[in-house]
């Protein structure tokens, strides 16, 4: 198969003229190769190998308007092209699915009630729980095992399926990598819409009903766009870009409250800023609040008060910036009681470190002001170019890379008490008092920690408990950034009250399968007697909270009929979660970041017979 595979590599890339494919390899090698060949097993950047399972569109698309946009600077589509086709193996896709998979004409608007079951942005609910309530999530405990397929969604021209959906009103709403938001049936899998993008939607979407009587979702892009859109037509209401930087982008899904939507900023100038004749660093993160009905922005409160100013020159001349990162990869948490909004943030890019990074933030809903800030890390300075052979512009703090990826949980506990709970990469958990300035009231060790270790995208809590899943993948020491598949994993259940671990899963070790790793990356979801979570593996768990025996598990790393006549496939599961409403659950398969199974689909089960 891998010789198949090489061979086609090989036919498609010969077809280019010969000029062409010079020019590719050189400008690879000039602007590509000293992060994406390192061989460094722990950095963020995607190896050559990954990028190979990548399609071509993608990594077009990648190098024109999104993340490594600003590393193609001054190229001719052309250029652009052959670099893609050089990287990919692969040629640009015209293939057309036309109207298969869309629903009958006759079906228009919401086909049940708006404020029905539903689960509704990244967390569920404004707390960002990621905790569905029996009534809505309508499947129960003795359920689980009895879950099965009822039908595929493909998303064409994509490796990876990064963005988890939203379903209201029997709608399901969905972003990805193609560059639209899909609106589906949520039983069928019929198509109802479908909205273009500036950029890849990476973000969960969150619904509103505006005051003018509109239905609207809001999402971000990867180039730091933020729309409106009519829920039941598609038709846009407003697009906000909401950050100028050449770094910047959407990742953690806007959130709507009282009028207003919440959208935090995050940045791929982490590794932007690598290159030894970039001058890094400038992007400082922050939270913007918009006005639901136009996109009108009514504050912006950076991460880093501080404006980044010259601080040094590199080894070979070029002047470096700084403070800088603090970057919201995640969806801002709103606390309604104190009038409050909490995010978490990224390591800093450049020295000298802030201290409100790797930090939580509270901030005022009315204003934007900083109310306080709780720092986890000290210190924690980092580019890629930290495992680069050329290492101009790391930082002399080299930091561990141990920023937040999740939202922090909001909880009111039955004693009255309240906490903000939260892991980090760094492999901790902790727990804050939101009503004594972010007050430590305790920290939990879960796991090693490292640049993608700990807990990575999201955790989730109930009354009692905050799960946690643990990533700590490793790769082989070989050069090759083949994924461990003996090293990572483990699922967690905490008492919120003292932090103590009262629940364990072991990590379930992946034997001879290729492209694997025991750990649990992506966000997990719990609905009362169940906590569900997604492996690197491919397969999707189900464990019960009070003895963690196993439930249901499923692998999803395998081919797939879907109902829109796309060529599917499952693969690692990363960053979204799975998200259970009204009888069903619904997931994202396949994430080829980090050496993982590639894949593009969207999956949904409900409960079949026994």
């Amino acid at each position: 198969m891998k010789l198949v595979a090489a061979t086609a590599v090989i036919l498609i890339w010969s077809c280019l003229p010969a000029t062409a494919q010079q020019r590719a390899a050189a400008l690879y090698a000039q602007r590509c190769a000293q992060c994406h060949d390192s061989g460094n097993a722990d950095s963020r950047v995607p190896s050559r190998a990954a990028l190979q399972a990548k399609s071509f569109d993608e990594v077009l698309g990648a190098i024109t308007t999104g993340a490594m946009a600003s590393f193609a600077q001054g190229l001719t589509g052309d250029e652009r092209a052959a670099v893609a086709s050089l990287v990919t193996g692969k040629a640009a896709s015209h293939a057309s699915t036309g109207n298969a998979g869309q629903c009958a004409p006759s079906e228009a608007g919401f086909p049940q009630p708006t404020d029905g079951p539903g689960w509704n942005g990244w967390g569920a609910d404004l707390n960002n729980s990621r905790f569905q309530p029996a009534a809505t999530a309508g499947l129960t405990s003795d359920e689980v095992p009895r879950l099965r397929l009822k039908w595929a969604f493909g998303f064409p021209n994509t490796s990876t399926a990064f963005a988890q959906p939203t379903v209201v009103g029997g709608l399901l709403f969905v972003g990805g990598g193609d560059r639209k938001v899909h609106a589906l049936d949520a039983k069928s899998g019929c198509t109802r819409w479908v909205f273009p993008t500036e950029a890849a939607v990476r973000t969960a979407i969150s619904f509103a009903p505006l005051d003018n009587g509109q239905p609207a979702i809001f999402f971000g892009d990867v180039f730091a766009n933020v729309y409106a859109v009519n829920a039941a037509t598609g038709a846009l209401i407003w697009k906000s870009r909401v950050d100028d930087h050449l770094a910047a982008r959407i990742t953690g899904a806007p959130v709507f409250h009282s009028g207003v939507v919440y959208v935090g900023v995050s940045s791929i100038e982490e590794a932007t800023g690598s290159r030894p004749t970039y001058q890094c660093c400038t992007f400082r993160g922050s939270v913007v609040a918009l006005k639901a009905e136009t996109g009108a922005q009514i504050w912006k409160s950076y991460t880093i008060p501080e404006t980044p100013h010259p601080t040094k020159t590199n080894a070979i001349g070029t002047q470096l910036f700084g403070p800088a990162g603090a970057s919201v990869w995640s969806a801002p948490t709103i606390d309604v009681q104190r009038g409050a909004l909490y995010v978490a943030t990224s390591n800093s890019y450049a020295d000298p470190a802030t201290d409100t990074s790797d930090a939580v933030l509270a901030f005022d809903l009315a204003t934007g002001r900083m109310l306080w800030h709780q720092q986890a890390t000290p210190r924690d300075s980092f580019v890629v170019a930290c495992f680069g052979t050329d290492q101009s512009n790391c930082p002399d703090s080299r930091g561990p890379d141990h920023d937040f990826g999740q939202s922090p949980i909001l909880v009111s506990l039955r004693s009255g008490q309240r906490v903000l709970a939260i892991g980090q990469k760094s492999g901790v958990v902790h727990a804050l008092d939101p009503d004594n300035e972010g007050k430590i009231l305790w920290q939990t060790r879960i796991g090693q920690g490292g640049p993608l270790g700990g807990t990575e995208w999201g955790s989730a809590a109930d009354q009692d408990r905050i799960y946690v899943a643990n990533s700590d993948v490793r790769f082989l020491r070989d050069g090759t950034r083949r994924l461990n598949s003996s090293e990572g994993g483990g699922l967690f259940g905490l008492d919120l009250a003292t932090g103590k671990i009262t629940m364990q899963v072991a990590p379930v070790a992946c034997g001879d399968r290729p492209q694997c790793s025991p750990a649990l990356s992506a966000a997990i979801t719990v609905i009362p007697g169940v906590v569900f979570s997604g492996g690197v593996s491919g397969f999707l768990r189900a464990y019960a909270t009070d003895d963690a025996r196993l439930l249901w598990e499923i692998d999803t790393a395998r081919d797939y009929t879907t109902v829109n006549g796309v060529s599917a496939r499952g693969g690692a599961m990363d960053g979204p979660g799975p998200i259970v409403v009204d009888h069903m659950l619904y997931v994202n398969s396949g994430y080829a970041q980090w050496s993982g199974l590639p894949g593009n689909v969207l999956l949904a089960f409900e409960v079949g017979n026994p």
